[in-house]
């Protein structure tokens, strides 16, 4: 056969292209495997007790057995289609009986507000004493903002108090950053937990955090620029999130009150943009919260509103997202699993068809194969599906789900 083009040419494209691929490979590693969190539970530091968990799957309970006591009930309450209703019930009672919290930070931002310093300084102290007991595979603290001189000072004292008085913090322990506004922030505190590390004899890379996109000059800064990409890149590898904030983020946009919530457009265009700076980076995201809280006589508006927001956020790509009140974890993993068991069959069917390459109305790609996979193991991670179901479905066991999400 002949050809045109020589090797000693192409040779040249591969050693120049190498570098490049060398240089994309390392920014874009793909998500790191293991558990994802379905929520991310925010409590003041100033109400946290010892039973917290317990606490609020037990509040939970409570509420859904006043105001859903059954299987149709919970259909009229929250939404759940009646055909899923008396799953979706018995799993979310086990869930709220078994594990409550999946992932739980100590606010000491908005949630908490300005104290003197001996009090927050106290209230740190005893979030150490805390967060050990709880023994939850995903908590942390959020810290004041580096927006003005006192706010970061004060934000650097509780996280060095909280750090230090851990001495070695337990796996899953991460830092929220809020209101972050420009790269120099993150960079600043990738300097402090360094530091951290040294003097605290922890690994390097240890510590962790997360960036709230909740100002626009975190989505577009003032030259015109996606910020995104550019504060994952400032973290130095320590960025393992990034949480959408959905009231400073629409305040900051100018709307009014009542068009603060996440099914705004604008709060669409900002999760987008965290969608692409994120993708392929290992960086996940979550969504921002609802603050209608279920209480008082508004316990089932409340519910039904969040179970909408849950399952649209779900649609959009975003898997966790943030509950304010212990009722809100009805709504939550009502949402949840209803989205997980609508979903398993025709997601199952597709998985099957690809392993088996067979032929059939859709082609999927390997990365359409490997999130139908992880979609899967999503679901039994939480509890929506158990992992016999799965296998049922797609004849995969996690073991061959988990292989498939790393070949993608």
């Amino acid at each position: 056969m002949r050809t045109t083009l020589d090797g000693a040419l192409i040779a040249g494209t591969v050693a120049r292209l190498s570098e490049v691929d060398q240089r994309r490979a390392g920014r874009y590693p793909g998500d790191h495997g293991g558990r994802q969190p379905v929520h991310t539970c925010y409590v003041p530091a100033d109400k946290i007790t010892g039973d917290l968990p317990a606490r609020w799957g037990a509040e939970a309970t409570a509420a859904l057995e006043e105001h859903a006591p059954d299987p149709a009930a919970l259909a009229a309450a929250v939404g759940v289609p009646a055909a899923l209703a008396p799953t979706v019930f018995e799993r979310v009672r086990a869930k709220l009986a078994a594990e409550p919290v999946e992932d739980l930070r100590v606010d000491f931002e908005d949630g908490y507000g300005s104290r003197i310093d001996s009090v927050e300084d106290a209230d740190a102290v005893r979030a150490t004493e805390l967060i050990a007991g709880w023994g939850l595979a995903n908590v942390g603290i959020r810290m004041k903002s580096f927006d003005t001189v006192e706010l970061l000072q004060r934000a650097v004292r509780t996280l060095d108090l909280v750090l230090t008085g851990l001495g070695t913090p337990p796996p899953g322990f991460v830092v929220t950053f809020p209101k972050v506004t420009v790269p120099d922030q993150v960079a600043a505190l990738v300097e402090l937990l360094d530091v951290l590390e040294q003097r605290l004899d922890l690994g390097a890379g240890a510590l962790r955090f997360e960036v709230q996109i909740e100002t626009t000059q975190a989505v577009i800064d003032h030259k015109g620029r996606f910020t995104v990409p550019r504060l994952i890149e400032a973290g130095g590898g320590r960025v393992s999130g990034l949480h959408f904030g959905t009231y400073d983020y629409t305040a900051a946009c100018g709307l009014s009150a009542a068009d603060q919530h996440l099914a705004h457009a604008a709060c669409d265009f900002a999760r987008h943009a965290m969608q692409v700076g994120a993708a392929g980076t290992g960086v996940r995201l979550s969504d921002g919260s609802s603050n209608v809280l279920p209480v008082g006589d508004h316990v089932v508006t409340a519910w039904r509103s969040h179970y909408k927001l849950v399952r649209r956020s779900l649609s959009h790509g975003f898997f966790q997202g943030w509950d304010l009140h212990p009722a809100q974890l009805v709504s939550r993993y009502c949402a949840v699993f209803a989205h997980c068991l609508e979903t398993a069959a025709s997601d199952g069917k597709r998985l099957a068809a690809y392993v088996a390459r067979t032929s059939g109305s859709i082609l999927d790609e390997p990365a359409t194969a490997a999130a139908l996979a992880r979609s899967m193991l999503r679901a039994v991670d939480c509890g929506a599906l158990t992992a016999e179901e799965v296998s049922r479905s797609c004849g995969l066991d996690v073991a061959g789900l988990t292989a498939l999400v790393e070949r993608r």
